[in-house]
């Protein structure tokens, strides 16, 4: 009896995540490549590839801070504002990574298509060419926003397939892991999302980390050293006290914007940039997130 439990326990999961994966089905159809599915959430990225990215020396993996993406959350549920939507409704968050020559044809390509502009700011400093990120939103059908969304990047040049990777050596990230917990590999990175504890909402709607609501941060390994960046998502009265920690431990913010109109509580994401030992950095981010209300993701 036990054993069948388990076995239609194991059938109705699967059933759910191919349930899951259908629900999108058509949008993955629309940008041509698959994205991940988690919970509610359907996201899919667009590395710049295309383009060399230099800090000062170092040069930028695009998977470190160099990648659009495309979030879309389901709006078939509650949500937070009371009303029951229907299943092929969705709301849309995610941010463009352009050249300063590819802002102007996006922001009008975003403005025809009827998306919102949330924010364009830098999120680095001292890189080489110089680089614009555009925060963009929308509501509505999600087959619709995914064309809406797909002919901006189709203004720019950003690679719209995925890339062929190339087979890379293991990196031992065990210190720093020993210190922040459990990261993601990609490569020569290791990639890191801390969920806040608080109740998030965007234009009345509960956000999930996944939607770009988490503080992000990544490692890129480089011999002996790491580069860090990424960035740190705030409330108005722990902001001055990690760019203080930050600096402390050799840690430059690089930016302090908003990337939402109208969120509650308001948000401030704080990028950052480094090139150090990558135990030494960890401990000063470490130190930076206990000054914060974020999950703790250790074991």
């Amino acid at each position: 009896m036990k054993k069948a439990a388990i076995l239609i326990m194991g059938f109705l999961t699967v059933f759910y995540c191919s349930a899951q994966r259908n629900d999108w089905a058509a949008v993955e159809k629309v940008f041509g490549k698959k994205g991940t599915v988690q919970g509610d959430v359907f996201k899919i990225s667009y590395p710049r590839t295309d383009i060399t990215v230099k800090v000062n020396s170092f040069t930028v993996a695009p998977g470190l801070a160099l990648g659009s993406w495309v979030g879309l959350m389901s709006m078939n549920k509650n949500m937070g504002t009371g009303k029951i939507m229907q299943n092929d409704q969705a709301t849309m968050m995610g941010d463009l990574v352009l050249l300063d020559t590819e802002v102007p044809s996006a922001l009008k390509k975003l403005v025809e298509a009827g998306l919102t502009i949330t924010a364009i700011h830098n999120h680095l400093i001292n890189e080489t060419p110089n680089v614009k990120y555009v925060h963009f939103a929308g509501s509505g059908d999600k087959v619709k926003l995914a064309e809406a969304i797909k002919s901006v990047l189709e203004v720019t040049a950003t690679p719209l397939t995925a890339p062929q990777s190339a087979p890379q050596a293991a990196v031992d990230w065990s210190g720093v892991e020993e210190i922040l917990g459990p990261g993601k590999y990609s490569g020569m990175l290791l990639q890191y999302s801390f969920p806040r504890k608080e109740k998030l909402t965007e234009s009345g709607m509960t956000m999930p980390s996944s939607m770009g609501m988490g503080t992000g941060i990544n490692f890129q390994k480089n011999g002996d050293s790491a580069a860090i960046t990424g960035d740190f998502v705030l409330l108005a009265d722990e902001v001055n006290p990690v760019i203080k920690i930050l600096i402390d431990n050799g840690i430059t913010p690089t930016a302090l914007h908003n990337h939402m109109l109208h969120d509650q509580p308001r948000l401030y994401m704080m990028h950052f940039w480094a090139v150090g030992n990558p135990e030494n950095l960890a401990k000063g981010l470490s130190e930076a997130l206990a000054a914060t209300n974020h999950q703790s993701i250790k074991k």
